[in-house]
């Protein structure tokens, strides 16, 4: 596509429009209803849908194949990050009514760094084109480690501080208590960030650490810069009424990860197809329509699968009750 500087700052425009009424309406804190949740759910799924249209209508078919690809990929793997978003809540017990705002913030932060990350890859493509096979390999490998993980079966680990995190508490110190949504206060005569602050960067930063597969990934889609923000962009902004409105089902999508698996290695092959054409070697390409038949299917079939493994899980264990519950030995006084 040959996008104009006007139509990135019509763009860029009327994504910060939609943030500031999002966060308008989501301005009083409070706990986010499952209705609520759905309907700005289903809201940006449709923003994202017209402005695929769109594309379709001034465009044409491909750019508007490679934005839905995408925006799907890019759906689907923000939906493991929800996983990890709940250990950071709960590490830093976040009250319920605090998390809609910690959340907007987070992703906020997160899209910024989304968007250095697809400048940065743009230009590298743009210059050097065997960059694909590295894209390739990585996303290939990174298939393969999700499937090990999700065969060694483990419990959900507790969430620990990245590095820049750290240095950035030890810099600055933390309150001891939230002070509603405030990010700054004084303390003993020294300016201190509060934890509502400290979960923000902790969501915000976390997200470059999946950033890491999913960019490669929808560059293995389209190599547009401008499909790639904006499907990075409505993927990432409907990622918080998401959190509260299947909250409770991510620990039912049991397949998930082999799903996810089987996406990034399908993409990851598609990179190194298309490395080898454009060395100048002969070798079938995977078309759009192709890939995202592939990634819809994927994702159909690994929430079916999902679903009834769960509802067995449950019936077993209603029939014969948990396995090794511990009795209680110790008496409250």
């Amino acid at each position: 596509m040959d996008v104009s500087l006007t139509l990135w700052v019509l763009t860029i425009v009327g994504l910060c429009a939609l943030i500031a009424a999002d966060f308008f309406i989501g301005r009083k804190p409070h706990d986010v209803s499952v209705k609520e949740a759905g309907i700005w759910t289903v809201v940006w799924i449709v923003l994202a849908a017209l402005f695929g249209l769109g594309l379709l209508v001034f465009e044409g078919g491909r750019p508007a194949g490679e934005f839905f690809a995408g925006y799907i990929t890019e759906k689907s793997l923000s939906v493991d990050n929800l996983f990890v978003f709940v250990l950071i809540m709960a590490k830093f017990a976040v009250p319920s009514k605090y998390q809609q705002r910690v959340l907007l913030v987070g992703v906020l932060i997160a899209l910024v760094l989304r968007a250095i990350f697809i400048a940065a890859g743009a230009a590298i493509i743009a210059s050097f084109s065997w960059v694909f096979y590295i894209f390739g390999a990585f996303l290939i490998w990174t298939a393969w480690k999700l499937i090990q993980e999700a065969r060694a079966d483990q419990e959900d680990e507790e969430y620990e501080e990245n590095k820049l995190l750290k240095a950035a508490e030890r810099r600055f110190g933390v309150a001891d208590r939230y002070h509603g949504t405030k990010l700054w206060i004084q303390q003993n005569g020294k300016r201190v960030m509060t934890p509502m602050l400290v979960v923000m960067l902790a969501i915000g930063t976390t997200d470059v650490l999946f950033a890491l597969d999913s960019i490669p990934a929808i560059f293995g889609l389209t190599q547009d810069p401008y499909i790639v923000f904006t499907a990075n962009a409505f993927a990432l902004m409907g990622l918080r009424q998401l959190y509260f409105l299947i909250g409770g089902l991510l620990r039912k999508l049991v397949h998930l990860s082999y799903g996810l698996s089987i996406i990034l290695g399908f993409i990851g092959v598609k990179l190194v197809l298309h490395a080898l054409h454009e060395s100048g070697v002969h070798v079938p390409e995977i078309s759009i329509p192709v890939s995202l038949g592939v990634i819809c299917s994927v994702l159909i079939v690994t929430t079916i699968t999902s679903l009834r493994a769960s509802r067995k899980q449950a019936q077993a264990e209603a029939a014969t009750g948990p396995a090794d519950t511990p009795a209680k030995t110790d008496i409250d006084v």
